[in-house]
């Protein structure tokens, strides 16, 4: 038992004393505060060996802006809190220590500083609110900066977090120690520091011994000062004007026609179908004051009330609308948005078959059509179909859109097809029945000119047909033209039916043996013939209005023999060539101009010649028509002529001259001329064949001129079939065509935008033009049924078109702000630009709509310098404010500039002392007669707030 118990014991005494040995305290760290300022100190000497660009290696993280300033962070940990400490250093530390040329961070700006060290405890606010712990912790900050030789400033946030308070400290690497504070004066500022005397009393007061001494004391102190102007938003501007020029209910406008412009985009391309909001809400203007040494009080007054023009530097910066942010936040209405919607309903086309199915809801039977397809009033619509359908005929300019315009298969911007285009996008939010009801009524008011002979309005009624439009535009095209030579009929018959007038006139030629009196200009024709001599010839010129009823031209024929035929419809004299078989000069006679065909007609032509085979053969009977009637006018001119005289007129490449031949031929003198005659030559071996049709023709032509010719073309059959195609158009097929020519359209519209010839914007609208024709061109070749992938191509390219849209709002809002100063345009679109394409090219930023909106807005203010030459636009855009706009507050700053007191004004005094040498003991960098900035004060105010920076170097 003894035994036993003798162990116990001896097993107790060695238990104590491994405990005795765990529990060793080193007591050279005796407490927690002490360990805590060790691992400060060894962070900090981690991070001062590493160096910056070791420390970018390992994952310094960079602020952005300043973009030359990085941070690394470690988390500690003290007395059950978590502590955050940051080191902010920049890779070049050239360049002053207050610039107000860069961007610099907060607390380098306070305090004058460039690297810098914070510690902060991470908690939700992330400052510390008890005053000991503030102290406390800045002392093992500055404790373990000294054990490790580090001249970094170091501060801890304090209070509460809005007032941007900070103590700090730094070792100035001898006896002197600067010390740091900042804090802000949130509500009820004094007015004496409102005002650049009172402030600088107020740093003068820092180091001067009594209030005596800032008035018999005169003290050297440098300053420097920056202030910030703002221009009222350009949307409050236009409220304004909108509630002070209303109209009275009975009519009578109040206000004067010098604002009558509410809008900042009234005489944009754009104003005509929606109003955008202005991408530029505001500029802010920067003036500053480069360092100067002021003395007393009373030159800080006489600068603040100096012009601001004496500012060494002026800078710019644009305050943009949150709205250009990106196609995900969806608040802006424009051509994009609209065209979004007609896809919307170029996909439900697909669904029926004639567009009247889709005006009774019954009939197509869709739900989601039910519910959100409404159809506007029946006085919009009216409203819409006046305005395109009551404009008058259109004068086309094909020369005024982009030279790539056409490459898109669409309608030309003042056509009537490319209006209605437009107006569908916004007539009841461009839903498939709204534009089922727009269309139906609009082919009502087509067949409405085509019936009354009214001109088809917005349309040219002469020309040939554009086959790079669209179908409807080159149908449209040829209506207006059938409607011309309609209403040229029945005039004609109008007039063959006034026999009071032309009852005279009708007897003479009844006598010649003409029964009708349309002939007329073939008999001007036959009196000039009679009255011409065989030596008098003169040139002919002719002025030719096919179809017309009353045709004007010039015409003067000399016969070298007489005939005993009549010469009916020529033209004039082809002075160059003599018929073969007599001695008269050969007439070119008036035609009939081939029938128009649009791009179908051309298909169903084709397609007819690949299934009869021989093409040749059947495109001469397809032109039967044409080359007889041809034929026939030319026998009625030259009642002598022979088959070969029509080829050399016709076509001179199948008559074969024969100059070798001329002994036998005879020569008539007419004046100055002489002319071979017959002349010589023969046909050539396709139109020698005994079995060429051309012959065959000729011979079954009547001698007819155009006037009694049966027209090529038929006005009344070609328009009926024309409104059968446009009322039974397929709806896809429609709908691909409105896609097209609304795209067309819409950037047609966009580039008729005044931008001051910016070739960021010039280059950006050629490469949409030709991505809209890379991208809707599997819809003009009609490839849509069944391959729905080709709608959602369209639909990413309204994201293109839209990014298209408000960088040319921006462009467009610049130069009208800046016509006198284009410099200032360029610059401050290209950084946009530049950073728009960056950052809205590559898709949506994900976040909170404000947030996203409000990061975008500091992301692109960046400044422009302001030439002295400018200076005075710039001003200008500081309008005097009226009554109703100086609401806000009692102007109360100082440094006014057109009424308007600064938003921010930014100050700095500094006092500076040399340093003895024989003042401390250590001789070094710091001490060796230099001058140190003994007191300095950063000051940063506004009308309601005032906050101040304090650094004080002192020896301790």
């Amino acid at each position: 038992m003894a035994s036993s118990s003798k162990k116990r014991n001896e097993m107790v005494n060695e238990a104590e004393e491994e405990e005795e040995l765990e529990h060793f305290d080193d007591f050279t760290l005796a407490s927690s505060w002490e360990r805590f300022i060790s691992e400060i100190e060894a962070v900090c000497r981690q991070w001062l060996a590493s160096g910056p660009k070791n420390l970018l290696e390992k994952g310094a993280v960079p602020l952005g802006e300043p973009k030359n300033l990085y941070k690394v962070k470690s988390e500690l940990k003290y007395a059950m809190k978590n502590y955050c400490m940051e080191y902010y250093f920049e890779i070049s530390n050239a360049g002053k220590v207050v610039d107000w040329n860069c961007t610099s961070h907060d607390l380098q700006l306070s305090f004058g500083v460039k690297e810098f060290m914070v510690i902060a405890p991470q908690s939700a606010s992330g400052v510390i609110l008890d005053s000991p712990e503030a102290s406390k912790l800045l002392s093992a900050v500055a404790i373990a900066f000294s054990n490790c030789s580090s001249l970094w400033p170091a501060f801890v946030p304090v209070h509460d977090p809005s007032r941007k308070a900070y103590i700090g400290i730094q070792s100035m690497g001898t006896v002197f120690t600067r010390r740091f504070e900042a804090d802000l004066i949130a509500s009820q500022v004094p007015v004496k520091l409102m005002h650049l005397e009172g402030l600088y009393e107020l740093f003068v007061s820092k180091f001067a011994f009594s209030s005596s001494d800032l008035s018999t004391h005169l003290f050297r102190v440098h300053f420097t000062m920056k202030l910030t102007y703002k221009t009222l938003p350009y949307d409050d501007d236009n409220e304004l004007q909108k509630s002070d020029s209303e109209i009275t209910e009975s009519g009578v406008d109040t206000v004067s026609d010098s604002r009558n412009k509410l809008q900042w985009d009234d005489d944009c391309p754009w104003s005509e179908w929606y109003t955008a909001e202005d991408p530029v809400k505001a500029f802010e203007l920067i003036a500053m004051w480069e360092e100067k040494t002021v003395e007393s009080s009373m030159e800080m007054a006489e600068l603040e009330n100096a012009s601001i023009h004496e500012a060494q530097k002026w800078f710019i910066v644009p305050e943009f609308s949150s709205y250009l942010m990106g196609d995900h936040m969806g608040n802006m209405v424009g051509f994009a948005s609209q065209l979004r919607l007609l896809i919307d309903a170029l996909a439900m086309s697909l669904e029926v078959q004639f567009m009247e199915d889709f005006v009774s809801v019954e009939t197509s039977g869709s739900d989601k059509l039910k519910s959100s397809a409404v159809i506007p009033p029946p006085t919009v619509l009216d409203r819409v179909l006046k305005d395109l359908c009551h404009a008058g005929p259109g004068l086309i300019s094909p020369q005024g859109g982009h030279k790539s315009s056409r490459t898109i298969k669409g309608a030309p911007l003042e056509n009537l097809f490319a209006q209605f285009c437009l107006h569908s996008l916004w007539f009841g939010d461009c839903n498939i029945r709204a534009i089922a009801v727009l269309w139906i009524e609009f082919i009502r008011e087509v067949r409405w000119c085509w019936e009354e002979c009214q001109p088809l309005p917005r349309m040219p009624t002469n020309g040939t047909l554009d086959l790079s439009t669209c179908l409807v535009n080159q149908k449209l095209h040829m209506l207006a033209i059938c409607i011309d030579k309609k209403r040229q009929q029945l005039d004609s018959q109008q007039d063959g039916n006034n026999s009071d007038s032309l009852s005279v006139e009708a007897d003479d030629l009844v006598k010649e043996g003409l029964s009708d009196p349309s002939r007329a200009k073939e008999r001007l024709v036959e009196e000039s013939d009679s009255t011409s001599t065989s030596d008098g010839f003169h040139k002919s010129g002719t002025t030719i209005h096919r179809y017309s009823s009353t045709p004007q031209y010039d015409v003067t024929s000399a016969n070298l023999e007489s005939s005993n035929h009549k010469r009916r419809g020529s033209a004039g004299v082809v002075e160059s060539m003599m018929l073969l078989n007599s001695h008269n000069y050969m007439h070119a006679p008036f035609t009939q101009d081939p029938p128009i065909m649009t791009e179908d007609m051309h298909e169903e032509r084709l397609h007819a010649v690949e299934v009869l085979g021989d093409s040749f053969s059947f495109s001469a009977q397809l032109e039967k028509d044409i080359l007889s009637s041809d034929m026939s006018a030319f026998k009625a001119a030259n009642p002598d002529a022979v088959f070969e005289d029509f080829i050399r007129w016709h076509s001179p490449k199948d008559w074969e001259d024969d100059d070798s031949c001329t002994s036998s031929s005879s020569t008539v003198e007419t004046g100055e001329l002489k002319k071979k005659w017959p002349p010589r030559g023969r046909l050539s071996e396709r139109m020698s064949d005994s079995g060429n049709s051309w012959r065959k023709i000729w011979n079954d032509a009547p001698p007819l001129p155009v006037s009694e010719q049966k027209p090529l073309m038929d006005p009344n059959r070609e328009g009926e079939k024309i409104l059968h195609y446009l009322e039974t158009v397929p709806p896809h097929q429609l709908l691909e065509q409105m896609v097209c020519t609304a795209f067309r359209a819409a950037a047609d519209t966009l580039n008729q935008t005044s931008f001051g010839g910016l070739k960021h914007m010039t280059t950006k609208m050629d490469q949409l033009y030709l991505t809209l024709a890379s991208v809707l061109r599997p819809l003009q070749a009609n490839k849509l049924p069944g391959d729905i992938e080709i709608i959602e191509d369209i639909r990413r390219l309204c994201v293109v078109f839209e990014h298209v849209e408000k960088l040319i709002m921006v462009a467009a809002s610049l130069h009208r702000k800046f016509l006198q100063a284009p410099h200032l345009a360029q610059a401050i679109f290209v950084d946009f630009y530049d950073f728009y394409v960056r950052k809205m090219g590559k898709g949506s930023v994900k976040g909170d709509a404000n947030k996203v909106g409000d990061w975008f807005v500091q992301e692109v203010k960046k400044r422009q310098e302001v030439r002295v030459k400018e200076r005075d636009v710039i001003t200008n855009m500081f309008v005097q404010p009226s009554a109703n706009q100086s609401w806000r507050k009692v102007l109360s700053m100082g440094n006014l500039l057109n009424g308007h007191e600064p938003i921010l004004r930014e100050i700095v005094f500094s006092l500076r002392d040399r340093v003895d040498s024989s003042y401390h003991a250590p001789r070094n960098s710091w001490s060796h007669e230099q001058e140190i900035e003994t007191h300095r004060m950063y000051i940063c105010g506004t009308s309601n707030d005032l906050r101040v920076a304090l650094s004080v170097t002192s020896c301790d």
